[in-house]
């Protein structure tokens, strides 16, 4: 018997990746709950056009939209995508059949494997390539909020991996990278003040460096072409910004 599918995502003003988001889940999902932090563009009519279940809530953490979106969620299975994120022709099929055999199964919760882009041209190296937890049963896990992002407790049962991927646009272009890493730096910082950590000459100046040459040198960066050298350059400026704001805290 299939079990019921419900995606949660969270927007605000989205409205220049969401459209591809919800397309992607065509033929898939029973309901789409959307936790949306007061969006002031087109976000709002296309979560209609898409017949999203929309909840307003302004934004505190991404972990705490999710928790929040959980209380609207009635599907069996819960998919957690972001705004900027779609789902591939193959990892569609994949949750289809694991919704198929879930009472065949003592499975409850599924890694997925991320496909990243920059400027439109897919990444697999440098930090890259990665899984995360993004498909379980309701039922089985919480989640629970880090200031910059979530984890996932799995309550009981097994996990497993599928091999469909999430089609990753969070670089999309030069402007929007450094804006979205200045806005982690801040909070970043914040983070690592309250923990008590001190900046210093060596962190504001030599950890950049090192962040780019781990990413593009040694884990092998290069080998996705010159191209992306600003992505790399990015999270050095990040690591570089992070330390100047957390010597001023």
């Amino acid at each position: 018997m299939k079990s019921k599918i419900s995606v949660l995502t969270i927007t605000k003003n989205n409205e220049e990746t969401i459209g591809k988001t919800l397309l992607s889940l065509k033929g898939l999902t029973s309901e789409i709950v959307v936790v949306d932090s007061n969006s002031n563009d087109r976000t709002a009519n296309i979560l209609k056009k898409y017949k999203a279940k929309v909840i307003v809530k302004e934004f505190d953490n991404i972990g705490r939209q999710r928790m929040y979106g959980m209380k609207y969620v009635t599907g069996d299975w819960v998919l957690i995508l972001d705004s900027d994120e779609v789902v591939s022709e193959k990892l569609k099929k994949e949750i289809k059949k694991v919704s198929r055999q879930a009472r065949k199964s003592n499975l409850v919760a599924y890694e997925i494997p991320f496909q990243n882009h920059f400027l439109g041209r897919p990444v697999k190296y440098g930090g890259e390539n990665y899984k995360m937890l993004r498909l379980f049963r309701k039922k089985a896990l919480e989640i629970r909020p880090l200031e910059l992002h979530n984890y996932f407790v799995v309550k009981k049962g097994k996990t497993s991996k599928l091999k469909g991927e999430i089609l990753h646009y969070s670089y999309r272009s030069i402007g929007q990278i450094y804006r979205k890493f200045t806005d982690y730096a801040k909070r970043d910082a914040r983070i690592r003040a309250q923990k008590g950590e001190k900046s210093s000459l060596k962190k504001i100046f030599l950890y950049p460096i090192h962040m780019f040459w781990a990413r593009f040198i040694e884990d092998k960066g290069y080998k996705d072409g010159l191209f992306r050298i600003p992505l790399d350059l990015g999270f050095a400026y990040m690591e570089f910004l992070t330390y100047i704001i957390l010597a001023t805290l």
